[in-house]
């Protein structure tokens, strides 16, 4: 089964570390304005706009860039430890240290369960190391803690796919669609799908 390059990419790591979190790697204390991540309900209602603007984007290019607004505020943990945590995972995972990223990526979960992103991250690891069950279980996780993490849908629907699971990888293509609809080559992999499945109800 082959899955289209820009699918697989899907799975990548997205979004660089925020400022704040370059500037705890550097040794350098965060700006007061960078310190201080606005509360829980702000946060979520800027995240629902965001979402709205996505959903009503008109090309790919502006859905682009509001997902990367999107993503930018994924990374977002509210604790600063955790932060530094996921900044230093991803430096391990960009020098080719996986086990290192993993133990990060760990730390980082067992720190702030809740945090979405950190899940949705190690799942994107597993993937690379081949792990596809604790891909999918860590991708369950990120859904569970934000249904709308179209990225992680369109990576379940690659895993599902890989495990020759056709209906439930359309299922999560069409979720991930439905929330982005600009994302990478997943309306291709539903056309292809619905024909595979013979078109009928999930």
């Amino acid at each position: 089964m082959r899955v289209s390059p820009v699918i697989a990419a899907i799975l990548l790591l997205v979004g660089a570390p925020l400022p704040a979190v370059q500037a705890a790697t550097q040794g350098d204390p965060p700006r007061a304005s960078e310190a201080k991540p606005p509360t829980a309900e702000r946060a979520r209602a800027a995240l629902d706009k965001l979402f709205e603007r996505l959903a009503a984007a008109r090309d790919a290019e502006e859905a682009a860039g509001i997902a990367k607004l999107i993503e930018r505020r994924w990374l977002q943990s509210g604790s600063d430890t955790a932060d530094l945590l996921m900044s230093r995972a991803l430096a391990a995972l960009a020098g080719n240290d996986q086990p290192l990223a993993v133990e990060l990526l760990d730390r980082t979960i067992a720190l702030q369960p809740d945090w979405a992103e950190a899940w949705h991250k190690r799942a994107t690891l597993f993937f690379m190391m081949g792990d596809t069950e604790q891909a999918i279980a860590d991708v369950r996780q990120t859904l569970a803690h934000e249904p709308r993490h179209f990225t992680a849908w369109a990576g379940l629907g690659v895993l599902f796919e890989r495990a020759d699971d056709k209906r439930r990888a359309l299922e999560a293509y069409r979720r991930a669609l439905a929330l982005h609809p600009y994302l990478g080559d997943v309306r291709s992999a539903i056309d292809r799908l619905t024909r595979d499945v013979g078109g009928r109800d999930i």
